[in-house]
Order: structure tokens, then C-alpha cells, then sequence
């Protein structure tokens, strides 16, 4: 998909991408091969053709962070397929003042679960996180991500990153992460049904003052539950996302 997305470009928007891709100009090889494009003046497309290639050499560098900059949030899932091998599914925890308790990360099926006053730290987080070109996150623009820039600011957070929520809504699907799973079929063990935010905080509560072990370990589940469900989530939304564009391209 990445190598087929024109939106980037100034002036550019789905409508015209969809437009090329209809006349036979689907991919950024076929782009530059053509000497002319009807509706682009010739400055404009010499001016296209320099920004097309700069594209096209940092991904075939493999520069993640270029296309954090040059790609609009909206645009952004379109690096998903590339990525997805170098990505890292987020979610964050908090207690009831809005510190960071948890910091979740789930990769290549292995669990990493950071906990404050323990192993979350700043060269921690920034070691783990620097092994990721992609974040993958649910509302994690809103919440996720500006937490821990706020309270880490040090970390390098400059890779793309794709948030599902709105991803979700644009293929129809409505509610939280949960309420989406349960639509979808995607499952989390029995007893962390019903839980949510304000339950983790609680958790958090009877671990840092009761060093209730029990609770600590059911906020560290239902934070891993929470990483590791927005996997099957972003493979799915993404197909979803491809295939509306595919039949936008082949549509008359």
C-alpha cells in the first residue's frame, strides 16, 4: 500500500490519488515513468517526481521516521504491511492522579511489561522502544502517546504510528477496544471480562499499598490482553482499509 499512496504530495487528495490509480499510474515506479500526467502542469510534475523519488529511496532504505513526518496521522496505516515486522503494540496504564503505573509492549509474541517503581524508566523505555520503527496503539494519540511524552520527556517518540480507534470507526465499527473485540471474536481470558480502566487503578491501589501480589498480577493480564488483542485488531483493519481502497482504485 505504501508504494501506491500519492497523499502526501501537496495538493493531493484521495480523490486524485484514486484518479491516477483508475488511469494507470498505481505505484511510485509507474509515476515517475510517465513524462506527463493529464491535470499537472510540468513544474508540478517535476516538482511530484522529486518528492515521489525521496519516497521511494527512504523506503527502500527502510527510514520508518521519514514517513512519520511526511505522512499525515490519517495516512499513516498505509505503512502498516511494511512495518508490521518492526511494530509494537502499546497500551499504557495510569493511577487515579495520571502517572503512568504500566508501560505494555507486545512484539514478535513475547510480552514486555514495565512497572513504576520498578523496571519503568527513561533508558529503559527509551532501549525498548528504540527496537520498534511502528507504534500501534487504541486512542493512543490522545492518551497513550502524550502521557509518555509528557512524563518521559526525553523518550524519541518520531515513528510512524497508527491508532485503531479512529481506524475502527472508519470501517463502521463503534465502542471501545472491548466492545470491539467481543464484535469481532476476539477473546481475552474469562475473568477480565468486565474490567476497565478505573478496575486497573484499583489493582494498582491494592498492589503499591497492600503488595497484593493477586493484583498486580491481574493489571499486568489485562494490560497484556490489552497489547496483544491489537494485533488481530490492526490485521484486520488494515485488510479492511486495502480492500475499500482497491475497489475505490477499480471503480468506474
Amino acid at each position: 500500500m505504501i508504494e501506491s499512496t500519492f497523499c502526501f504530495l501537496r495538493g493531493v487528495d484521495l480523490a486524485t490519488e484514486r484518479r491516477w490509480w483508475r488511469c494507470g499510474i498505481p505505484t511510485w515506479t509507474k509515476f515517475l515513468s510517465q513524462a506527463a500526467i493529464q491535470g499537472i502542469s510540468r513544474p508540478r510534475k517535476m516538482l511530484y517526481d522529486q518528492e515521489v523519488a525521496l519516497a521511494q529511496e527512504q523506503y527502500e532504505r527502510g527510514n520508518a521516521r521519514f514517513f512519520a513526518g511526511c505522512f499525515t496521522p490519517r495516512h499513516q496505516w498505509r505503512l502498516y504491511e511494511w512495518l508490521r515486522p518492526k511494530a509494537v503494540y502499546l497500551d499504557i496504564e495510569t493511577d487515579s492522579f495520571g502517572r503512568i503505573t504500566v508501560v505494555g509492549l507486545y512484539a514478535h509474541g513475547a510480552m514486555t511489561s514495565l512497572i513504576r517503581g520498578e523496571s519503568l524508566t527513561q533508558v529503559r523505555l527509551h532501549e525498548e522502544l528504540g527496537q520498534y520503527d511502528l507504534f500501534v496503539t487504541f486512542c493512543g494519540a490522545s492518551f497513550d502517546l502524550p502521557m509518555l511524552d509528557s512524563q518521559f520527556p526525553l523518550l524519541s517518540l518520531d515513528r510512524p504510528h497508527i491508532d485503531l480507534y479512529p481506524l475502527a470507526r472508519a470501517v463502521g465499527l463503534r465502542g471501545g477496544l472491548k466492545a470491539i473485540e467481543a464484535a469481532l471474536g476476539i477473546t481475552r481470558r474469562e475473568d477480565l471480562h468486565g474490567m476497565n480502566g478505573s478496575d486497573a487503578m484499583r489493582l494498582w491501589n491494592r498492589w503499591r499499598h497492600g503488595h497484593d501480589a493477586n493484583a498486580l498480577e491481574q493489571l499486568l493480564a489485562y494490560n497484556e490482553a490489552d497489547c496483544v488483542n491489537l494485533e488481530p485488531l490492526a490485521d484486520l483493519l488494515y485488510t479492511r482499509l486495502a480492500c475499500r481502497h482497491q475497489e475505490a482504485a477499480l471503480a468506474t
